[in-house]
């Protein structure tokens, strides 16, 4: 029977994460997940680009994985708010030039870096594509059997599986869920004036509409989120209509674009695990939270997630203690339950607020948005919020070891 110090079911951004925290930290990490690699980073796969928080990238910077993505990754250093196309709104902008709020990156360029440090580091054993049959957590420790025969143990399994975990379903922890009645359309487009390194969140009563700037700096992604009734039609637009329909919502002031890829589509939803622990087992990213993009957190949050659990398995192994024990797994549950339920009470909130139709309600928006953009301390918070410093961050997250 193989052994690791831990067992990660799930071997998306968050789970390869997590496995080369631990490996940095001296512990080994087994990843099981039964996708294959090959079809996870080609370019059908996912079309996404995530805006990885300045503390998220710090943690990439100490573990190794920001260098491999030199020179790929784009800079926001402004984050424009507003509603409609009308003036004013609130505007975010980078203390200093070489701390942007976040950085841009495709995710299928992300999962591939990731699964390289992976491959090349110590401790890191990846069983890609592989089936966990069975898996039994008890007093003695984890045992899973694969579906082809081997057998693993370890003191502590990790569900990371993404949102349909079927670890949180079999040890029965209960979901708040709910689906949003919008679909995401994301596309990459190219346009005729730089983006100057600004990321646009627009707010329409029909959902928001986000420009994210990629490299070249005339190159952008765009999520938007339309009625769920609404998104085969637009899906299935010509290019040169669909280009049409988002250069109406960017108001012209990038200039005329281009379709720069296929466009992909994703329901939305909600869902937040009642407990992130049970016995020998930790949750973390969609497998214990699931939020609406509105304001381009739910990755972050599953990297804090990450950060924090490694922090408390690499302090308890130091002391001695067994990686599995209900003490550590509480210790994770308290630091990150909270800030999670959070986050995704506040998008919730924003998505609903954003979503009420009519001039009153807009002009209450917009009137609230004039308050933030004057009120330095609450702005700040906002902004610490956007990068990923809120809270009492991981050390890791700070750009530390642990």
């Amino acid at each position: 029977m193989e052994r690791a110090d831990v067992i990660i079911l799930g071997g998306g951004l968050v789970g390869l994460t997590l496995a080369l925290a631990l490996d940095r930290h001296g512990l080994a990490a087994t990843i099981i997940d039964p996708a294959d690699p090959e079809e996870t980073t080609a370019p059908a796969y996912d079309g996404r680009a995530t805006a990885i928080a300045s503390a998220s990238w710090r943690m990439f910077e100490t573990l190794g994985v920001a260098d491999r993505l030199e020179g790929e990754g784009c800079p926001i250093r402004t984050i424009r708010v507003t509603e409609g196309l009308a003036p004013g709104g609130i505007v975010f902008d980078a203390p200093e030039a070489d701390d942007p709020l976040g950085i841009m990156v495709e995710n299928r360029r992300l999962r591939q870096v990731l699964r390289e440090a992976a491959r090349q580091s110590e401790r890191v054993r990846l069983l890609m594509p592989a089936r966990a049959a069975d898996v039994v957590r008890d007093g003695a420790g984890v045992r899973v059997a694969l579906a082809d025969g081997r057998a693993m143990t370890a003191p502590l399994l990790v569900g990371a599986e993404g949102r349909n975990s079927p670890t949180r379903e079999a040890a029965g922890i209960q979901v708040a869920r709910w689906r949003y009645d919008h679909h995401a359309i994301v596309v990459t487009i190219e346009h005729e004036r730089h983006h100057e390194n600004t990321a646009y969140e627009i707010f329409y009563p029909t959902g928001p509409f986000a420009i994210l700037p990629m490299l070249p700096g005339t190159r952008s992604a765009i999520v938007w989120s339309v009625p769920a009734a609404d998104a085969p039609a637009y899906v299935d637009l010509p290019d040169r209509a669909m280009a049409h329909e988002i250069e109406k919502r960017m108001g012209g002031f990038l200039g005329p674009i281009t379709l720069a890829g296929p466009r992909w589509t994703y329901p939305l939803g909600f869902h937040h695990a009642a407990v992130m622990t049970s016995q020998r087992l930790a949750l973390v990213g969609d497998a214990a939270h699931g939020i609406h993009p509105i304001a381009g957190q739910g990755l972050n949050l599953g990297l804090r997630d990450a950060a924090a659990l490694a922090q408390v398995l690499v302090e308890g192994a130091r002391l001695g203690l067994d990686l599995g024990d209900a003490q550590l797994l509480a210790r994770y549950e308290r630091w990150r339950s909270l800030d999670t339920f959070m986050v995704a009470a506040a998008t919730d909130g924003l998505t609903r607020l954003y979503g009420v139709p009519g001039r009153a309600a807009s002009a209450v928006r917009r009137f609230g948005m004039g308050l933030v953009q004057r009120m330095g301390p609450l702005k700040d918070q906002f902004m610490a919020e956007a990068r990923g410093e809120s809270g009492e961050l991981p050390l890791l997250l700070r750009g530390l070891g642990i």
